[in-house]
């Protein structure tokens, strides 16, 4: 893929739905221009995350450990620090999909009930 990449990076709990990874997402800023949706590793697996990337055609990057440490991200959750390596699992996972240079749009915006959160990135595609 040439030009920019421009990713959607989600934190979740199990019990999230689809309906609460659109409501995140579209509280980050919607779909538009997305080329990709990204998530954990041990995440990139759940049903919710499938369905809503076959709802907007697009491929789930899958973000190991190492990735997730090097992002600075704009918000610090101590819970996803201890958990991850990083203070936002949605930040860290848009900004590693999205490439070496890449920024986020905005920090991360969480679900109305509280289940995901997601952040969007720009960058150079890796």
């Amino acid at each position: 893929m040439t030009g920019k990449a421009k990713v959607a990076g989600f934190g979740f709990r199990t019990s999230a739905t689809t309906a609460a990874l659109q409501d995140a997402l579209a509280a980050a800023g919607g779909p538009d221009g997305l080329t990709a949706l990204a998530t954990v590793v041990e995440k990139a697996s759940a049903p919710a995350l499938l369905a809503l990337a076959h709802s907007l055609s697009l491929p789930v990057r899958a973000i190991g450990p190492d990735a997730l440490k090097a992002q600075t991200t704009a918000t610090q959750s101590p819970r996803q620090l201890t958990r991850f390596g990083t203070g936002s699992l949605a930040e860290a996972t848009a900004l590693a999909a999205a490439g070496h240079g890449a920024r986020l749009t905005g920090p991360r915006a969480v679900s109305q009930d509280r289940t995901a959160t997601a952040a969007i990135a720009e960058g150079p595609d890796p």
